[in-house]
């Protein structure tokens, strides 16, 4: 993976294959398969290489995707002053390590300042950096930062819980860890009673 691609932030794009340019991925799929031992050209293993690298496409498509994007306008100026919290948004993403899946939940709150999102854009945000090849606290302040150049609140909370599979199937092997990662930004950073109240409430 180039430079170009490990330091993709909150916005721009970078070169990666579309779902119809899989070609190079396939053949790099199929020499994979050599070097584990396997024959690419037996039965089970044909559609393989295409399988993995659609998959692997569909998987990292957030680094073709910016939060502008994906949010298509959807903020609307609005009076509200009060925290909202979206919880237990789904996610599914890889490791940057180990290329093998890790998957939780994001909660996302944050205080308006004239202006509020469509909720369904908070969950397309998370997509964005989760469908990358990530680690858990880069990310978790991606989907913070990517929140705050967008709709630029008085702050923004995120708490990220995840299970990782380079934890549960290797290395360590424990089956039922877990981990836990935050950003606070704004008046979630300076005000502890914000940071409190956010808290309390994605516990309940």
């Amino acid at each position: 993976m180039n430079n170009e691609i490990q330091n993709a932030g909150t916005k721009g794009t970078v070169t990666h294959p579309d779902e119809n340019g899989t070609g190079d991925l396939e053949d790099l799929i199929r020499q994979v398969l050599i070097g584990l031992g396997e024959d690419p050209e037996r039965h089970g293993l044909l559609r393989t290489p295409v399988r993995i690298a659609k998959a692997l496409t569909f998987l990292t498509s957030g680094y073709k995707q910016t939060v502008e994007e994906v949010v298509e306008g959807a903020i609307f100026p609005d009076d509200c002053d009060e925290m909202v919290i979206v919880k237990d948004v789904e996610f599914y993403s890889q490791c940057e390590h180990h290329m093998l899946p890790f998957f939780g939940r994001v909660h996302v709150g944050y205080v308006p300042d004239g202006k509020i999102i469509g909720l369904s854009k908070i969950a397309r945000i998370v997509d964005v950096f989760a469908r990358r090849l990530q680690v858990q606290e880069r990310m978790t302040g991606q989907i913070a930062d990517g929140l705050m150049d967008i709709l630029s609140p008085r702050g923004v909370g995120v708490v990220v819980e995840a299970s990782h599979f380079c934890m549960m199937m290797r290395g360590v092997q424990k089956q039922n860890s877990s981990t836990l990662s935050s950003a606070m930004r704004g008046i979630f950073q300076g005000d502890a009673r914000t940071r409190m109240e956010f808290m309390d409430l994605i516990r309940r």
